[in-house]
């Protein structure tokens, strides 16, 4: 097992060296990582080396041993903090253990003593991390979150949020059997006002009810799974041969009878055309809504099956949802090739379906209008991409031939992602100026901070971090601290203030510690430089 990572925090030098040398650090299973003098540099150096344990004093100049805990307590929760203290005060006992400190230690530090300390925290961290990679724990787990994680595969088939293979794949993973060559839906509704001496009244336990009395009549008459939703009840049935829908749409007549028998519950099913493809349960399940429109025509309280009132309601739309899906996400997010195959997939679908005219130009449609979408979301110039005698209509029979058809879609596509990808690329270089701008304006402030930054400019610190890093090759830390350290050579170099003056004019309220970070800039302190500067003008 690899050593946990354990950090040193002390203003004095002689101390750390001295826990350095007198722990067996690797017998004890750690290594230490890091070591600090002061609060503020050693939460610097835990963001970047996320040690497991963190060693402090509490009396430390610029940030104390308390400040720094809370700090961590609240960016590394999992980090096991460990106070030293050379005052026998209980306010400090009580702070520190009110912080979720794991240990708090007087000075001086025994060896023998911090080597306990450290044999219990490896205990514990052992302990954690076995939790956290207990493979039977999180089997258990998974098993437990099985019947939540199966209700969203099924929303995810009846919404067509979920591909061929993904559906195939999940299934098996979720030990759900969907075997066969044709699938159907069905969507039930009830009415709302049930009456007064109905033995279940409560709205919430309705479904349940129903759900109860389908699983208990209909598995002899077919393969199905049910499931909550949309407030409802849900059957997704799988046949071997066309003609077993027919005892599904018995079966489900059968559980409406029997729900008004119960229940007292007007229930109606809408039966959905079948399909063939697990990834086109959606089209049935849009047939299974339709089905229940006509309970105005047909009446409540039966099985509606809509190819009885509706001849060929298969003949839809040929663009998937999933189509849809993949063509955007290439468009935002994919590269040329993506968009290519995206485009290909969503023409192949015409050359695939035989409808009519009419069905083809609606396709198209709805094509052009997602593609709107995209450009007044980003608000680019459409005629940029489609011309300046476009007029929001895009006609079909005005291409020789399918091919041509998806050569112009590609075309438009790729212009639109060229456009998006320049908008991004001029809208980082804008935040990262505005940013430079507002550390310009505000670095004699004590207070500026990333948070304050980022509430100026209207973005998140997690995307900001990440986009200030790209363009400026800089942590913002890091640039606030060079703009300061520019500053104050410039006051050095022209003015007779005091080193205290000067620290306050670059944002430093503490005088040594805008010394400490000047000579770790560079390597001499303030009085030094300016003295040098005055031997090199001489």
């Amino acid at each position: 097992m690899s050593l946990y990572r354990v950090m040193l925090v002390d203003d004095e030098e002689e101390i750390r060296d001295g826990i350095r040398r007198k722990i067996d650090w690797k017998g004890n299973g750690f290594e230490l990582v890091a070591s600090a003098e002061n609060g503020q540099e050693a939460l610097e150096l835990a963001e970047q080396l996320h040690p497991d344990v963190v060693m402090t004093d509490i009396k430390m100049p610029f940030m104390d041993g308390l400040t720094l805990g809370k700090r961590l307590c609240e960016l590394m929760p999992d980090t096991k903090l460990v106070i030293f203290s050379g005052f026998d005060d209980f306010e400090y006992a009580q702070k520190a253990i009110q912080m979720g400190a794991a240990e708090y230690i007087l000075k001086p530090i025994n060896a023998a003593e911090l080597t306990a300390v450290l044999q219990r925290l490896k205990s514990q961290l052992d302990a954690e991390f076995a939790e956290k990679r207990n493979i039977a724990l999180l089997r258990q787990r998974y098993q437990s979150s099985l019947p939540l994680l199966r209700e969203q595969f099924y929303a995810r088939l009846l919404d067509g949020r979920i591909t061929e293979r993904r559906a195939g794949e999940q299934a098996e993973q979720y030990g759900i059997d969907l075997s066969g060559r044709y699938w159907a839906v069905v969507l039930t509704h009830f009415d709302s006002d049930t009456p007064e001496d109905a033995p279940i009244r409560q709205s919430e336990l309705l479904p349940l009810s129903v759900r109860q009395i389908i699983d208990e009549n209909l598995g002899r008459r077919c393969c199905f799974k049910s499931t909550l939703y949309n407030d409802s009840v849900a059957v997704i049935a799988s046949f071997d041969e066309r003609g077993q829908v027919l005892a599904l749409i018995d079966g489900m007549n059968q559980v409406c009878k029997l729900a008004k028998r119960f229940l007292r519950l007007t229930l109606t099913a809408g039966v959905g055309s079948l399909c063939e493809s697990l990834a086109d349960l959606h089209f049935s399940a849009e047939g299974a809504r339709s089905a229940l429109d006509y309970r105005v025509l047909m009446g409540s309280g039966r099985a509606i099956y809509i190819d009885d009132v509706e001849p060929d309601p298969t003949a839809q739309l040929p663009f998937d949802e999933q189509d849809k899906r993949d063509l955007l996400a290439a468009i935002k997010l994919g590269t040329p090739e993506n968009i290519r195959h995206a485009v290909d997939r969503c023409v192949g679908r015409f050359k695939e379906a035989r409808l009519p005219i009419g069905q083809y130009q609606l396709c198209l449609m709805e094509m052009m209008a997602e593609l709107l979408k995209v450009i007044r979301t980003y608000q680019l110039d459409a005629s940029k991409v489609f011309g300046r005698d476009f007029d929001n209509g895009f006609a079909l029979t005005s291409f020789d031939s399918l091919d041509e058809l998806g050569r112009r879609l590609t075309e438009m596509c790729l212009t639109i992602s060229t456009m998006i990808r320049r908008e991004r690329t001029n809208s980082s270089k804008e935040i990262a100026e505005s940013a430079k701008q507002f550390i310009s304006e505000n670095y004699q402030s004590p207070d500026i901070s990333v948070e304050m930054l980022c509430d100026h400019l209207h973005v998140s610190p997690a995307y900001f971090s990440t986009l200030f890093k790209k363009e400026t090759g800089m942590s913002f830390v890091a640039y606030l601290t060079q703009v300061r350290m520019d500053e104050a050579v410039k006051l050095l170099s022209t003015t007779e203030d005091k080193t205290y003056e000067i620290s306050l004019k670059v944002g430093y309220t503490e005088p040594n510690y805008f010394s400490y970070v000047f000579k770790k800039q560079f390597g001499m302190s303030p009085t030094k430089y300016r003295s040098s500067q005055g031997a090199a003008h001489d």
